[in-house]
């Protein structure tokens, strides 16, 4: 029966003159993955299926081929498009964060945190790069500096919020957590130097700013490169968790296999969602700065956002900390830079690192909210929402007073 659907999905989608790529793929994986049911060992995928019945929430799965199939059979339906991304990344990001929990319960909350920020940040750097080749550096910036604030002040604050909600005091490793704030101040350090040259023309033209954000970005990616080396390598001790160990739900194979699989879904999903998220927000008279800070910020870290408030449910605190402070931190030190580089071969013009003020100083004020509240490696609730409270502020801000020149 599923074979059948296949077959006549796919002379449905040949009828055209122009076939889908992204429509094709997408059932390529699904034929695929019906090929794996019928294999002898049928446990991995029992566990998927099973978990699929049991959540509501991925039911909604069915919007991903529906999503991808509506962009290139309707182009011009933005807000259809907007829509259907939006409910096709919201159970993608659910799989990935059972995914990622089973992993880390192999692994290590440490492994498994960087794990889930790596790939859950593949979905901000889809979004980046699709703008930056439409030259849309605004809100390129504006997502790069969104998806720092969001992770660091929302993410980490919902974390607090929903495990004090369910337990009384929650403890976590502040060594790492400390790690991460410190990454992500020598970040806001070099985003406040290009902002400070631009902002005073007797201190160099804007080719010597892209020559500093150059020589910056290549700097961070080195920070970035060495702190790997000393949370992974060299002193993995001080990472440890301090949670009990946890049984994998899945077996690891089945994990990373889900993990694969989601993030090439997340990537298609995520380029609907940048088509079609300028259109859709106009009509709410938001900014491309609004657009950029907050929502794509907060639908790009959905997948992150699932694992780390799964985790912070089950008293898997350092596992939420380290997704939250993670991805903060590889977004400041690793996907700018390299959006800086790439800007150079796919974009219009170079692209440098030259944010806005506003933008500057809520980063900082993010990184410093974020030190203050991990300092004592213990999080109750409250602490979660003075946390959301400051990124409130920050959205009610940007919204009312977006940055010149993008009323």
């Amino acid at each position: 029966m599923i074979e059948a659907l296949y077959q006549n999905a796919s002379s449905h989608y040949s009828s055209y003159p122009t076939p889908s790529l992204d429509v094709h793929w997408t059932l390529v994986l699904f034929r695929n993955c019906t090929r794996l049911w019928k294999t002898k060992d049928r446990l991995p995928m029992k566990l998927l299926l099973q978990e699929i019945r049991r959540n509501p929430l991925l039911w909604l799965l069915v919007f991903v081929p529906i999503a991808l199939a509506a962009e290139k059979l309707n182009h011009e339906a933005h807000t259809l498009h907007f829509v259907l991304s939006v409910l096709a990344i919201l159970p993608l990001a659910v799989l990935l964060s059972h995914a990622t929990e089973s992993v880390a319960a192999k692994t290590g909350d440490s492994v498994g945190g960087l794990l889930n920020a790596t790939l859950g940040n593949l979905t901000e750097l889809v979004i980046a790069i699709a703008a930056l080749q439409a030259g849309q550096y605004t809100l390129v910036k504006a997502s790069v500096a969104g998806a720092i604030v969001t992770n660091s002040l929302f993410m980490l604050g919902a974390s607090f919020l929903l495990g004090g909600l369910k337990y009384h005091l929650q403890e976590f490793n502040r060594v790492a957590a400390r790690f991460q704030a410190g990454l992500l101040f020598l970040a806001t350090i070099a985003l406040l130097i290009p902002s400070a040259v631009a902002a005073h023309d007797s201190l160099g033209s804007a080719g010597l700013n892209q020559e500093l954000s150059l020589a910056l970005s290549f700097l961070l990616l080195l920070a970035y490169g060495l702190g790997l080396w000393f949370s992974l390598n060299t002193h993995r001790e001080l990472f440890a968790s301090t949670a009990e160990e946890h049984e994998a739900v899945w077996p690891i194979g089945l994990a990373l296999a889900t993990l694969a699989v989601v993030t090439i879904f997340v990537a298609l999903v995520s380029e609907v969602f940048v088509g079609s998220v300028q259109y859709a927000a106009a009509a709410f008279g938001m900014s491309p700065a609004f657009v950029g800070f907050i929502i794509v910020a907060l639908v790009g870290a959905a997948a992150e956002m699932a694992a780390a408030f799964s985790a912070a449910r089950k008293n898997r605190l350092d596992l939420s900390v380290g997704i939250a402070l993670g991805s903060a931190a590889q977004i400041a030190l690793f996907v700018a830079p390299v959006l800086v580089l790439l800007s150079y071969l796919i974009g219009p013009a170079p692209m440098d690192l030259n944010l806005w003020p506003g933008a500057v100083a809520m980063i900082l004020f993010a990184t410093i909210t974020a030190s203050l509240v991990t300092t004592s490696g213990r999080s109750t609730w409250f602490v979660g929402v003075l946390a959301i409270m400051v990124y409130l502020m920050f959205a009610t801000a940007l919204y009312l007073l977006p940055p010149a020149g993008n009323k």
